[in-house]
């Protein structure tokens, strides 16, 4: 039914997979800094132990790839550091959760004093469990997990969503309604939305969902959406599809339901910018879509492969990100450097795609620029910020 993901979409997509799995039951070890939520003492004068811990061992195909792909870059991070000592240390997590609670108990056990990884949600669960007083930068992006010591590195649909809300917000624009898929993906962009308006003062006026089983179900379920946006006054609507898979079928399928995208605004929590033929849709045009810093993410690839010989897998910058996080942060001096309350200075750090900051809620926020297409071609309407001092937040 929907078109596969090109080479593009899937390095966009892949850093926008949702991966909740349930946590196992925590292991103390350690000992946690007095006065801080969480978090390991360091030695500024010496090496700073980190853990990476990467899919290496595991039978899902492709692990093998981000594993080398993810230290490449965690090492390219710790070449360009000042002023900061990284004594890195990998570990193998295999592909289930049980492997990297083992390996970050390991790590530990060895004296690591902040654990990078792992993959996924679920493995990040249970080793941020496992480490309790330790405090573990994943890769995963699925918000539900984060909170205590697990921050989440993977860029998310709550950014995205406050992003656009506030963006929206500033155009007069504040009575929303969600249009999502019946998936994970769809359900959790659905949520993040709700949060951003109800968080922006603004008015949720419906979520209406359409079945992914098929095409033609996707197309019949847009006159009832359709009317549901015209009864309401809905301002703007929120679409959650893909790029590469349901937002072309849904996309057009609303205005050719009498839903007009110059009357109602459609903004969009995916890179509508994925696949250049979606530049085309007449149901894109004057609508408003998120994106990082791409000059940034080209300059990182460009050295990746400079470095490497190869392009870099799209989750490789997340490595190099927790490292420039934590180098930026051990070069300050301060015992405290690797504790829950450094870790979330709201000045923030930079990174692959721009700054990026992490938040107490374990959840992070990364600079976003907000676009439109127009004449079928992506215009920045409001460019991503270069500190959140400048951004007002």
């Amino acid at each position: 039914m929907f078109t596969s993901l090109s080479r593009p979409g899937a390095r966009l997509f892949a850093l926008l997979a949702l991966l909740f799995v349930a946590s196992c039951g925590p292991v103390n070890v350690g000992n946690i800094v007095p006065g801080s939520q969480t978090g390991q003492r360091i030695d500024p004068d010496a090496p700073v132990p980190v853990a990476l811990l990467v899919p290496g061992g595991s039978s899902i195909a492709g692990d093998e790839l981000i594993a080398r792909d993810l230290e490449n870059a965690a090492r390219l991070a710790m070449s360009d550091l000042r002023g900061a000592q990284i004594d890195l240390r990998v570990y193998d997590t295999g592909a289930t959760p049980a492997g990297a609670a083992n390996a970050a108990g390991t790590a530990v056990a060895e004296g690591a004093k902040v654990i990078l990884g792992p993959l996924r949600a679920d493995a990040a669960v249970a080793a941020s469990t496992a480490v309790a007083d330790v405090n573990v930068l994943a890769f995963t992006n699925t918000s539900a997990v984060a909170g205590g010591n697990l921050f989440i590195l993977g860029p998310t649909f709550d950014n995205i969503a406050n992003r656009l809300v506030s963006f929206g917000s500033g155009q007069g624009l504040n009575r929303y309604l969600v249009v999502y898929g019946d998936d994970a993906q769809g359900v959790a962009g659905r949520d993040a939305v709700s949060r951003a308006v109800q968080r922006s003062g603004g008015v949720l006026l419906g979520m209406e969902s359409y079945p992914l089983t098929s095409q033609q179900a996707v197309t019949e379920a847009a006159p009832r959406i359709a009317a549901a946006a015209r009864s309401t006054g809905a301002q703007g609507v929120f679409l959650t599809g893909g790029v590469n898979a349901d937002l072309p079928i849904i996309a057009t399928a609303l205005p050719e339901a009498g839903l007009s995208p110059v009357e109602t605004r459609f903004f969009g929590l995916t890179r509508w910018d994925a696949a250049s033929q979606a530049l085309a849709l007449p149901g894109l045009q004057g609508g408003y879509f998120a994106r990082p810093d791409t000059a940034a993410i080209t300059s990182f690839e460009a050295r990746y492969q400079a470095a490497y010989g190869d392009e870099p897998h799209p989750l490789a910058g997340l490595a190099y990100d927790g490292i420039a996080a934590i180098g930026a942060l051990v070069a300050q001096g301060d015992t405290d450097a690797l504790t829950s309350r450094s870790l979330t200075q709201p000045s923030g750090f930079t990174g692959t795609s721009g700054i990026f900051r992490l938040l107490p809620s374990g959840l992070n926020e990364r600079a976003l620029s907000v676009a439109t297409i127009r004449n079928n071609q992506v215009v920045i309407v409001d460019p991503a910020p270069t500190s959140f001092a400048a951004a007002g937040l």
